[in-house]
């Protein structure tokens, strides 16, 4: 396995801190245990700052892989072969504007649709490390990746048990 450059380090900052803030209202409701748990409890409470630190972590991860690669952003093959990093951070750049009391007040219920997105970013976010990690894993991949599908699975069995109680 590769050493991870710093880029790979600020992503997985990034994607640690982004899993901190989905994984408690996943835990609350697959593992009802958990909603007494000191460490859900400071994580639902703080998540959107958590959330805006994991963004700031993907701004960094992303700024310093276009200077690496001088990205040319005038190419539409640019998007395509970075599309679910592009999805992804862009996900992420609305969840974070709209990470506020004002945005809460001012889109009501839409806050709450808008915030589902972190769960489409949650799938995006599985292509990304695999697509763009295949053929040269580091020691972070396999860590990233066995979160990411944890989480996805936990997910996928909380939606489902939600839709068997209707």
């Amino acid at each position: 396995m590769n050493t991870a450059p710093i880029a790979n380090v600020w992503g997985v900052l990034a994607l640690g801190s982004y899993l901190a803030t989905i994984a408690p209202s996943i835990f609350r409701i697959v593992f009802p245990e958990t909603k007494k748990n000191s460490i859900i409890k400071y994580l639902m409470k703080n998540r959107r700052q958590i959330g805006l630190v994991a963004f700031a972590f993907s701004v960094f991860h992303g700024f310093i892989l276009v200077e690496k690669r001088s990205l040319d952003f005038f190419d539409p093959h640019t998007y395509w072969i970075y599309s679910q990093g592009v999805f992804t951070f862009l996900i992420f750049t609305l969840l974070a504007i709209t990470s506020n009391n004002w945005s809460m007040k001012k889109m009501k219920k839409n806050w709450k649709k808008l915030h589902s997105l972190t769960y489409v970013a949650l799938f995006l976010l599985i292509w990304h490390v695999w697509d763009k990690m295949s053929g040269q894993w580091s020691y972070l991949t396999p860590i990233s990746l066995i979160g990411l599908l944890i989480l996805a699975f936990l997910y996928v069995y909380k939606k489902r048990a939600a839709y068997q109680h209707k």
